[in-house]
């Protein structure tokens, strides 16, 4: 199992390396989202500028790229360690992209996956934090900023591994990171 844990990292690195918003536009025949909006290739962006559907569409490649790696390495059998690893590569991979010059996107749908693959009711509570934080102040990135930063305790919590709660650590500092533009214009 241990010979193969480097290569599902590497595997994971680059299946987060491929961009669902830039595919789906690519697709769909819709704008380039690195052109359009904020010039991110995320779901929201997506959203804003090509529709539900291809919005859907990137929520859910994202989504997937972060899911699958993951649960492979469980099927597998990895130790907690490579899951981290493995979970932090497929997000590593949709922040800076191997194939789009290392200029992904925030990571948010990617990291939902991930932590569903570690566990589909760490997934189910960054969603329920989030929807609540989206209901009450109607912005998705302090959304995804409070799910985020609350996901580590919840996986404490929930009895995650200590590798995998500090991988989802290193991954809430990266995403917090990608969205100081948001939480510059929220302040």
């Amino acid at each position: 199992m241990s010979s193969v844990a480097p290569l599902l990292v590497a595997l994971a690195y680059l299946a987060g390396s491929v961009s669902s918003a830039i595919m789906v536009s690519r697709a769909m025949g819709l704008a380039d989202p690195r052109t359009v909006g904020s010039g991110n290739p995320g779901a929201t962006n997506v959203l804003r500028h090509s529709g539900r559907k291809a919005a859907a569409l990137t929520l859910a490649g994202d989504l997937l790229k972060g899911l699958v790696p993951v649960l492979l390495g469980q099927a597998l059998g990895l130790a907690p360690a490579w899951l981290a690893a493995v979970g932090a590569a497929a997000f590593l991979g949709h922040l800076f992209p191997v194939f789009f010059g290392f200029r992904g996107g925030k990571g948010v749908a990617t990291y939902i996956g991930v932590l569903l693959g570690y566990g589909w009711p760490l997934g189910l509570a960054f969603v329920l934090a989030w929807l609540a934080t989206a209901a009450a102040f109607r912005y998705s990135s302090l959304a995804a900023l409070v799910a985020a930063t609350t996901s580590p305790v919840v996986a404490v919590a929930f009895g995650i591994p200590p590798p995998v709660v500090s991988a989802m650590t290193g991954m809430v500092a990266l995403l917090v990171w990608r969205h100081r533009s948001n939480i510059r214009n929220l302040l």
